[in-house]
């Protein structure tokens, strides 16, 4: 590599993300490129690891989905009134999510949020999941 790339290289090693986000808005605006195309040129792409140790980085995931798997005859009713408490939705809408399971009741929701609503629907009387 060139000297010049290798000093580029450097300085980019140090810069904060909001630099970094300041960087590439300027790229696409003098240069004219999309950053979201991606172009298969042989340049090879590092793999989500840990250089220090070498292990995969595992990224947390903090937004979870509520979905109903199942819902007994028996327990229409219950299950409606929970999905309307947890919802904005109607009476109909309600009853029309837990006619067509398995459905997301709540989507991109915290774990604690997503947890308390499984725990609902459940004492309800549905079969839930969280993805």
């Amino acid at each position: 590599m060139s000297t010049k790339i290798d000093e580029i290289l450097e300085r980019l090693k140090v810069i904060t993300l909001l630099e970094a986000s300041e960087l590439i808005k300027k790229i696409i605006d003098t240069f004219g490129v999309d950053a979201s195309v991606s172009s298969n040129i042989g340049i090879p792409v590092s793999s989500s690891v840990n250089s220090k140790t070498d292990e995969p980085v595992v990224e947390e995931k903090t937004e979870f989905d509520v979905i109903i798997n199942e819902v007994p005859t028996a327990k229409r009713i219950t299950v409606i009134k929970v999905v309307r408490s947890l919802t904005s939705l109607g009476l109909k809408e309600a009853k029309d999510l837990i006619e067509s399971v398995p459905k997301a009741v709540c989507e991109s929701v915290t774990k604690e949020k997503a947890d308390e609503a499984k725990k609902l629907l459940e004492d309800a009387g549905a079969s839930v999941v969280i993805k």
